[in-house]
């Protein structure tokens, strides 16, 4: 009961947060807020707890576990017994370029082909009705949120005709969304990651994901709320634009190309910023050493500065720091070491309880890092470069805003999955 009650402190909490990190406190659409913390608690009691919800979470849960497996031959095919993981024939052990970076080819190819037969285009349709007509936000925006659960920074191609017209609460929500959610291209490098220790994380992250698309609408709402003088949007069906190629194997060959580039991407983005935290690290613990904390690093102290989020969203304390560490890591190296990290600890002598890890997974679903903030502000300005001032003057609040609905995706994780949630891990 006092994790659950600790929980709904957090949910405040954070709101107030938003609150008072807002450019107009006077402009709070409370009901926004009301439905959008509606909403998520109605999904999470839906997956966490009712028959329905609970077969329906094991058929997305098996489907990318399928989905992966076959990923997994055409890795086998190119890179051999490099990409075979830890425990099976032959393996060499595991290596990130080799088992994980191409899954997110292997999926981007498959969101391309579900694009051109039109599967996906009718999910967005269907995520964006949902949204528009339960949160009241316009067509822009919900059609950008419900993209953002499939695709990343591509998304916004499916507005281009109205982003130089869009008002500069509408680019706000736009960029939150796209940080405070993951695209599937990338889903299957945090599942190969955590699958070992957590049986069903698949299905917990599709969750995740869908969760923190109300809590982005929600903070940016919050922080980049729309003029009190502005007349409310009518409700309407937006015109939306999908980029099809020409045959069914023109979309496969693209979509493999453009995972290609994000793997290739991710890489880059590692080494480089790993490299960097590690020098960082380098210099911080020689400062420590002349105090006799040789060991001190960035990731501790950032594990400190967000300790008390992790205790807030349902963490046990003794476990909050490290569940700290993770998010701080997240947020200034992306999340992809997080979760290699957070399956270390599980496989090591001292792993996180049940509790913690869910919660930790479900905060961590997220680009709400500082390498994403460049890569959607980059993205976006080059759609519309006359617009830069205006995304520029958003985009620290975006970042802020994106991590606030990421811990409130934790919190609300926190309150519905109870104080002993071992049964969702196997289940």
């Amino acid at each position: 009961m006092l994790d659950l009650l600790r929980s709904i402190l957090g949910v405040l909490i954070l709101l107030a947060i938003g609150w008072l990190l807002s450019e107009n406190r006077r402009s709070v659409a409370w009901r926004v807020l009301a439905i959008g913390l509606g909403l998520q608690l109605v999904a999470g009691l839906l997956i966490f707890h009712l028959p329905f919800g609970r077969d329906l979470f094991k058929l997305a849960n098996d489907a990318v576990n399928a989905l992966l497996a076959q990923a997994q031959q055409g890795a086998e095919f190119v890179f051999g017994p490099l990409a075979k993981g830890p425990g099976e024939a032959g393996s060499l052990g595991f290596v990130l370029a080799f088992q994980a970076l191409p899954t997110a080819i292997f999926f981007a190819a498959l969101t391309a082909l579900l694009y051109y037969v039109g599967l996906l285009p009718k999910l967005v349709r269907l995520f964006a009705r949902l949204f528009q007509r339960s949160l009241g936000v316009s067509g822009v925006e919900s059609v950008t949120v419900s993209s953002n659960l499939f695709v990343g920074i591509e998304s916004a191609l499916t507005i281009r005709p109205y982003l130089s017209t869009v008002p500069r609460h509408e680019l706000a929500v736009i960029l939150t969304a796209g940080m405070a959610t993951i695209a599937s291209t990338v889903l299957g490098i945090y599942v190969t990651a955590l699958a070992p220790v957590f049986p069903t994380i698949a299905g917990h992250l599709l969750t995740a994901n869908f969760l923190s698309a109300p809590a982005a609408i929600m903070f940016a709402r919050l922080l980049v709320p729309p003029p009190v003088t502005l007349e409310k949007e009518k409700p309407r069906e937006l015109e939306i634009t999908f980029e099809k190629q020409g045959n069914w194997v023109q979309s496969i060959t693209q979509g493999a190309m453009e995972g290609l580039k994000l793997a290739t991407g991710i890489a880059a983005v590692l080494i480089a910023f790993v490299g960097l935290l590690a020098l960082l690290n380098l210099m911080i613990g020689g400062v420590g050493g002349w105090f006799g904390h040789p060991d001190f690093t960035v990731q501790i102290i950032l594990g400190w500065i967000f300790a008390p989020f992790a205790w807030l969203m349902g963490v046990p304390w003794e476990y909050a720091p490290r569940v700290g560490e993770l998010l701080g890591l997240r947020l200034v190296a992306t999340e992809v070491p997080a979760y290699f990290q957070l399956a270390g600890w599980m496989e090591g002598d001292q792993p996180l309880d049940a509790r913690s890890l869910v919660i930790a997974v479900y905060a961590l679903c997220g680009f709400a890092h500082i390498p994403s903030l460049g890569i959607f502000v980059g993205g976006l300005t080059a759609l519309i470069p006359d617009r830069v001032e205006d995304i520029g003057s958003v985009a620290i609040r975006c970042l802020v805003a994106a991590t606030l609905a990421c811990l409130l995706t934790g919190t609300i994780a926190g309150i519905v999955a109870g104080p002993n949630p071992m049964v969702f891990l196997n289940r």
